[in-house]
This record gives structure tokens, C-alpha cells and sequence, in this order.
């Protein structure tokens, strides 16, 4: 039999949306009953990451009113719910792993790894990072990439800041194509400061971000993790161990 996937999404919805729909996407079918079975808790009420990990940051101990909690209850519940393993649609948010993990005895299959594993095949010299400040400041992929012999390229500070608001406006549903272009730009520059591969390391990236608008190849987060979720699903894949 299949497993189950519980999703945590809703950070933002559209990109919890997004991730479902290249799970199905990604699944080799005949009949309909031949996808995965995903139980999906969009929950836009997730506290703001970044601004919680910035708080985090500056004080040194996270919040009890902040993501961290609210993500753990939400894994308790797709694992109560019947979830075999979990993943979560959102870069950032994988600062507050650890809560989820402490919450279940599932395994939670992280995006982080699973791009940062997919790039290691190709090992580019240098990676360029489109991510949110909160998973930039946690130093997420950065660990990652570095701990694989990769040298990690994030946006100077000026272009973090236009990314950042970008961010916040496809969240709001602007997939416009300025916004198409915005991010195409800020591809580019890291392609040219000698990124050899760029990875769409926030889930509203790839709701705008044309790969054919950069020269080099861009690792969609989202997507690799939809397909490695199916592999797991499917028994295809042993799962991570917890």
C-alpha cells in the first residue's frame, strides 16, 4: 500500500496549492485511484516566519506565541489524522524543524536536504540562493550547500530587500508579469556574480519565475520535493530516517 503525506501549507496558500498540484503532477497514473492520498492543512495563520526568526535572532530564544509551536500542532494532527510522513511547503519554516520533529514520530522530509542533495549531483562551484531573509538568516541552505563543498551566492543586501517585497506581493496573488520580471532580474544577477545554478529557495518563486529567463539551470525546490514525496509514497524510496 501507498503511504500517506500530510502536507503543512497555507505559508502562503497559493504556494501550499502549488506543491499539491506538482505532487499530482508528478505521480505516474492509469487511474485516479493510482495518486497518493495527501492530507493538507493550509493554514495561512502560521505566524510570520522571517519576522520570527529575526526576533529570534536579536533575543536569542524563540517565542512561544510563534511559528514554532503552531507548526508542531499542526504535524501532531496530520500524523493523528493518519499522515505516514510529513512535508512542509514553505523554505523558511524549516527553521522550526526541530519543534515538528519533537511533536511526531513521523518522519518530516525536508526540502532543505532534498534540494540541497539534488544539487550535489550536479555540483556547481557556486549556487545562487532566491530565498526569504528569515531562511537566509538561519542560514539554512547555506549550511547545507557549504557542508557539500558548494559555495552558497545570496543577493547583495539592496536586492534582498526588492526580493523580500516581491515576496510579500505574490503572497497577496500578484503573479503579474512584472512580477514575472522582477524575479527573472534578480535571477540574473546572481548568474552574474558566477552562480552556476540557482535555487528556487522560497515556495512563491516558481509561481513567477520563468527558468528559461536564466541562462543557467534552476533547481525548483518545490517541485524536486514533490517528486521525491512521490518516490517515498509510492515505496519506491526507503523514507528518511527519522
Amino acid at each position: 500500500m501507498d503511504l500517506t503525506l500530510g502536507v503543512l501549507g497555507g505559508m502562503g496558500p497559493q504556494a501550499g496549492i502549488d506543491f499539491v498540484a506538482k505532487l499530482i503532477a508528478a505521480t505516474p497514473v492509469q487511474s485516479e485511484q493510482d495518486h497518493i492520498r495527501v492530507l493538507l492543512d493550509s493554514n495561512p495563520k502560521v505566524p510570520d516566519r522571517n519576522r520570527a526568526i529575526r526576533a529570534m535572532i536579536e533575543n536569542g530564544r524563540s517565542d512561544a506565541d510563534g511559528p514554532g509551536p503552531v507548526l508542531a500542532r499542526m504535524a501532531k494532527g496530520l500524523q493523528d489524522a493518519g499522515a505516514d510522513f510529513l512535508a512542509m511547503a514553505c523554505n523558511t519554516a524549516h527553521a522550526f524543524a526541530p519543534d515538528i520533529r519533537a511533536a511526531v514520530t513521523i518522519p518530516l522530509v525536508s526540502i532543505i536536504d532534498e534540494a540541497v542533495a539534488e544539487a550535489a549531483r550536479a555540483a556547481p562551484a557556486k549556487v545562487g540562493l532566491l530565498a526569504a531573509d528569515g531562511c537566509i538568516q538561519a542560514a539554512l541552505y547555506q549550511t547545507a550547500l557549504t557542508r557539500c563543498g558548494m559555495e552558497p551566492l545570496t543577493l547583495t543586501p539592496d536586492r534582498q530587500a526588492a526580493f523580500m517585497d516581491l515576496l510579500y506581493r505574490i503572497k497577496l496573488g500578484d503573479l503579474s508579469g512584472t512580477a514575472r520580471g522582477q524575479m527573472a532580474a534578480l535571477a540574473r544577477d546572481l548568474e552574474d556574480r558566477g552562480a552556476g545554478m540557482i535555487i528556487a529557495g522560497c515556495t512563491e518563486v516558481p509561481l513567477v519565475l520563468d527558468p528559461a529567463s536564466v541562462a543557467v539551470p534552476v533547481l525548483d525546490s518545490t517541485t524536486h520535493l514533490a517528486e521525491r514525496c512521490v518516490l517515498y509514497a509510492t515505496r519506491a524510496l526507503p523514507l528518511p530516517r527519522i
